[in-house]
Protein backbone atom coordinates (compact mmCIF):
# COMPACT_ATOMS: atom_id res chain seq x y z
CA UNK A 1 0.00 0.00 0.00
CA UNK A 2 1.27 3.47 -1.02
CA UNK A 3 -0.32 6.41 0.17
CA UNK A 4 0.92 9.80 -1.36
CA UNK A 5 -0.04 13.09 0.42
CA UNK A 6 -0.66 15.86 -2.25
CA UNK A 7 -2.05 19.74 -2.99
CA UNK A 8 -2.89 20.58 -6.31
CA UNK A 9 -0.57 23.00 -7.56
CA UNK A 10 2.33 22.70 -5.47
CA UNK A 11 5.88 22.03 -4.47
CA UNK A 12 4.36 18.03 -4.53
CA UNK A 13 3.13 18.12 -8.09
CA UNK A 14 6.83 16.52 -8.58
CA UNK A 15 6.44 13.27 -6.76
CA UNK A 16 3.60 12.93 -8.28
CA UNK A 17 5.07 13.10 -11.78
CA UNK A 18 7.22 10.70 -10.02
CA UNK A 19 5.01 7.82 -8.61
CA UNK A 20 3.21 8.45 -12.44
CA UNK A 21 6.61 7.79 -14.16
CA UNK A 22 7.19 4.75 -11.49
CA UNK A 23 3.75 2.81 -12.61
CA UNK A 24 2.60 1.58 -9.13
CA UNK A 25 -0.38 1.60 -8.21
CA UNK A 26 -0.95 4.50 -5.29
CA UNK A 27 -3.88 6.37 -3.48
CA UNK A 28 -3.95 9.96 -3.27
CA UNK A 29 -5.08 11.92 -0.13
CA UNK A 30 -5.61 15.56 -0.70
CA UNK A 31 -4.32 18.13 1.98
CA UNK A 32 -5.61 21.58 1.77
CA UNK A 33 -2.35 23.11 2.55
CA UNK A 34 -4.08 26.54 1.53
CA UNK A 35 -6.98 26.60 4.17
CA UNK A 36 -6.97 28.65 6.90
CA UNK A 37 -5.07 27.50 9.69
CA UNK A 38 -3.59 25.00 7.21
CA UNK A 39 -3.92 21.40 6.93
CA UNK A 40 -5.50 20.00 10.35
CA UNK A 41 -3.54 19.34 13.30
CA UNK A 42 -3.85 15.49 12.51
CA UNK A 43 -1.41 15.70 9.53
CA UNK A 44 1.19 16.23 11.98
CA UNK A 45 1.76 12.72 12.30
CA UNK A 46 2.57 12.51 9.19
CA UNK A 47 4.72 15.73 7.96
CA UNK A 48 5.51 17.73 10.81
CA UNK A 49 5.89 21.49 9.42
CA UNK A 50 2.04 20.13 7.65
CA UNK A 51 3.99 20.03 4.57
CA UNK A 52 3.39 18.51 1.33
CA UNK A 53 5.00 15.68 -0.15
CA UNK A 54 4.81 12.90 1.85
CA UNK A 55 4.11 9.21 1.48
CA UNK A 56 3.15 6.57 3.83
CA UNK A 57 4.48 3.21 1.87
CA UNK A 58 3.56 0.32 4.06
CA UNK A 59 3.42 1.64 7.53
CA UNK A 60 6.71 3.51 6.28
CA UNK A 61 6.57 7.16 6.58
CA UNK A 62 8.93 9.40 4.24
CA UNK A 63 8.77 12.85 3.97
CA UNK A 64 11.40 15.64 1.60
CA UNK A 65 11.47 15.19 -2.36
CA UNK A 66 14.95 14.33 -2.54
CA UNK A 67 14.22 11.74 0.45
CA UNK A 68 10.82 10.52 -1.44
CA UNK A 69 12.76 10.26 -4.60
CA UNK A 70 15.34 8.23 -3.14
CA UNK A 71 13.05 6.08 -1.18
CA UNK A 72 10.82 4.84 -4.24
CA UNK A 73 13.70 4.56 -6.64
CA UNK A 74 15.40 1.96 -4.37
CA UNK A 75 11.73 0.14 -3.44
CA UNK A 76 10.98 0.07 -7.18
CA UNK A 77 14.31 -0.52 -9.09
CA UNK A 78 12.80 -2.58 -12.10
CA UNK A 79 11.24 1.35 -13.24
CA UNK A 80 14.83 2.04 -14.08
CA UNK A 81 14.55 5.65 -12.74
CA UNK A 82 17.49 5.97 -10.70
CA UNK A 83 21.34 4.97 -11.63
CA UNK A 84 22.90 1.60 -9.36
CA UNK A 85 25.11 2.63 -6.82
CA UNK A 86 28.18 2.24 -8.54
CA UNK A 87 27.09 3.69 -12.19
CA UNK A 88 28.66 6.64 -13.69
CA UNK A 89 25.88 9.09 -13.79
CA UNK A 90 25.27 8.16 -9.58
CA UNK A 91 26.79 11.13 -8.51
CA UNK A 92 25.17 13.55 -10.57
CA UNK A 93 22.07 11.79 -10.07
CA UNK A 94 22.18 12.29 -6.48
CA UNK A 95 23.97 15.66 -6.53
CA UNK A 96 20.57 17.11 -8.66
CA UNK A 97 18.25 15.52 -6.63
CA UNK A 98 19.22 17.65 -3.73
CA UNK A 99 20.09 20.82 -5.60
CA UNK A 100 16.33 21.04 -6.44
CA UNK A 101 15.63 20.66 -3.03
CA UNK A 102 18.08 22.83 -0.73
CA UNK A 103 19.04 25.59 -3.53
CA UNK A 104 16.42 25.59 -6.77
CA UNK A 105 13.31 25.43 -4.70
CA UNK A 106 14.83 28.42 -1.63
CA UNK A 107 15.96 30.28 -4.85
CA UNK A 108 12.41 30.20 -6.24
CA UNK A 109 10.84 31.01 -3.27
CA UNK A 110 12.78 33.89 -2.34
CA UNK A 111 12.79 35.19 -5.56
CA UNK A 112 8.83 35.45 -5.39
CA UNK A 113 8.81 36.70 -2.22
CA UNK A 114 11.48 39.20 -2.87
CA UNK A 115 13.74 38.73 -0.25
CA UNK A 116 16.83 40.30 -0.34
CA UNK A 117 19.78 37.91 -0.56
CA UNK A 118 22.90 38.02 1.16
CA UNK A 119 25.91 35.35 0.44
CA UNK A 120 26.62 35.16 3.88
CA UNK A 121 22.94 34.76 5.43
CA UNK A 122 21.64 32.18 3.33
CA UNK A 123 22.86 28.21 2.84
CA UNK A 124 22.32 28.19 -1.10
CA UNK A 125 23.79 30.30 -3.91
CA UNK A 126 22.65 33.51 -5.36
CA UNK A 127 19.73 33.50 -8.27
CA UNK A 128 22.32 34.29 -10.96
CA UNK A 129 24.68 31.56 -9.87
CA UNK A 130 21.78 29.15 -9.92
CA UNK A 131 20.92 30.05 -13.12
CA UNK A 132 23.90 29.47 -14.66
CA UNK A 133 24.57 26.10 -13.39
CA UNK A 134 21.46 24.93 -14.15
CA UNK A 135 21.79 26.76 -17.92
CA UNK A 136 25.64 25.39 -17.73
CA UNK A 137 24.44 21.78 -16.75
CA UNK A 138 21.75 21.10 -19.30
CA UNK A 139 23.88 22.80 -22.13
CA UNK A 140 26.42 20.09 -21.61
CA UNK A 141 23.60 16.95 -21.18
CA UNK A 142 20.36 16.14 -21.97
CA UNK A 143 19.04 15.47 -18.53
CA UNK A 144 19.89 15.90 -14.85
CA UNK A 145 22.20 13.40 -14.28
CA UNK A 146 23.52 12.59 -17.67
CA UNK A 147 22.33 11.24 -20.82
CA UNK A 148 18.99 9.43 -19.82
CA UNK A 149 15.98 10.09 -18.10
CA UNK A 150 15.87 9.83 -14.27
CA UNK A 151 13.61 10.51 -11.33
CA UNK A 152 15.92 13.23 -10.65
CA UNK A 153 14.70 14.84 -13.77
CA UNK A 154 10.93 14.78 -12.58
CA UNK A 155 12.15 17.25 -9.69
CA UNK A 156 14.70 19.50 -12.00
CA UNK A 157 11.86 19.74 -14.53
CA UNK A 158 8.81 20.49 -12.25
CA UNK A 159 11.31 23.02 -10.12
CA UNK A 160 12.09 24.86 -13.56
CA UNK A 161 8.36 24.11 -14.95
CA UNK A 162 7.03 26.10 -12.16
CA UNK A 163 9.87 28.73 -12.10
CA UNK A 164 9.70 29.58 -15.75
CA UNK A 165 6.31 28.77 -16.66
CA UNK A 166 3.87 29.52 -13.13
CA UNK A 167 5.81 32.19 -11.37
CA UNK A 168 8.17 34.18 -13.81
CA UNK A 169 11.07 34.27 -11.65
CA UNK A 170 13.22 32.08 -13.92
CA UNK A 171 14.33 32.90 -17.35
CA UNK A 172 13.07 32.10 -20.85
CA UNK A 173 16.21 30.67 -21.58
CA UNK A 174 16.89 28.52 -24.84
CA UNK A 175 18.67 25.49 -22.93
CA UNK A 176 15.59 26.16 -20.42
CA UNK A 177 13.07 25.42 -23.22
CA UNK A 178 15.34 23.35 -24.90
CA UNK A 179 14.79 20.52 -21.34
CA UNK A 180 10.97 21.24 -21.37
CA UNK A 181 10.50 20.32 -24.60
CA UNK A 182 12.77 16.61 -23.52
CA UNK A 183 10.20 16.44 -20.37
CA UNK A 184 6.58 17.04 -22.75
CA UNK A 185 8.09 13.85 -24.87
CA UNK A 186 7.06 11.84 -21.38
CA UNK A 187 3.66 10.52 -21.81
CA UNK A 188 4.30 10.55 -17.46
CA UNK A 189 4.56 14.03 -17.05
CA UNK A 190 0.93 14.25 -19.65
CA UNK A 191 -0.67 12.52 -16.88
CA UNK A 192 0.50 14.24 -14.31
CA UNK A 193 -0.21 17.58 -15.35
CA UNK A 194 -4.09 16.65 -16.29
CA UNK A 195 -4.18 14.48 -12.72
CA UNK A 196 -2.94 17.99 -10.91
CA UNK A 197 -4.50 20.59 -13.11
CA UNK A 198 -1.36 22.41 -13.77
CA UNK A 199 -0.39 24.70 -16.73
CA UNK A 200 1.52 22.37 -19.19
CA UNK A 201 5.10 23.82 -19.97
CA UNK A 202 5.39 26.69 -22.18
CA UNK A 203 1.81 27.91 -21.23
CA UNK A 204 1.25 31.51 -19.56
CA UNK A 205 -0.86 31.56 -16.56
Amino acid sequence: MLTFYHSPKSRSFSILWLLEELGQPYEMEIVDIRAEGGPPESYRAIQPHKKVPAIVHDGTTVTERAAICLYLTEQFPEAGLAPAIGDKDRPAFLTSLVYTDAVLDPIIATSVHKFQYEARGFSFGSHADTVANLAKKLGEHPYAAGERFTAADTQLGAGIHFGMNIVGVLPRLPVFEAYMGRMMERPGLHRTLQKDGTLAPGQVP
